[in-house]
């Protein structure tokens, strides 16, 4: 079993910043590749971003590329999402996972957080 608990989510206005963090515990985090989703009211949740376990190769949504960036320190068994420029429609719950497969779809990922809101003002 992982277990994620992520932090860092509040309240921002347009073009502003934040990171996430997301820390696991249990099961080698090393193994596992990471990711970050999200879901807004009304919409199904949808993939951000995700880091491999081995080499570090990255996923992006074209929504988010350019703006967000993941990183993982297996240290400190925490994964991140770092938010720049954010925009209103980056509004969501946003959703740390770990899973063996490293992918882009809700199938390929194991654990998940509670979650942690990301509320963009205008």
């Amino acid at each position: 079993q992982v277990r994620l608990v992520e932090s860092g989510g509040g309240l921002v206005q347009a073009g502003g910043s934040l990171r996430l963090a997301c820390a696991a515990s249990g099961r080698t985090f090393s193994s596992y590749a990471m990711g970050w989703f999200r879901q807004a009211p009304g919409k199904e949740r949808e993939f951000v971003a995700a880091i491999s376990w081995i080499d570090f190769n990255r996923l992006y949504a074209d929504s988010v590329k350019g703006r967000f960036t993941i990183s993982r320190d297996n240290a400190k068994n925490t994964v991140y999402l770092q938010m720049n420029s954010l925009k209103p429609e980056d509004t969501a719950v946003y959703y740390c996972t770990a899973g063996a497969r490293f992918g882009i779809r809700r199938t390929e990922y194991d654990y998940w957080g509670q979650g942690t809101q990301v509320t963009v003002s205008s």
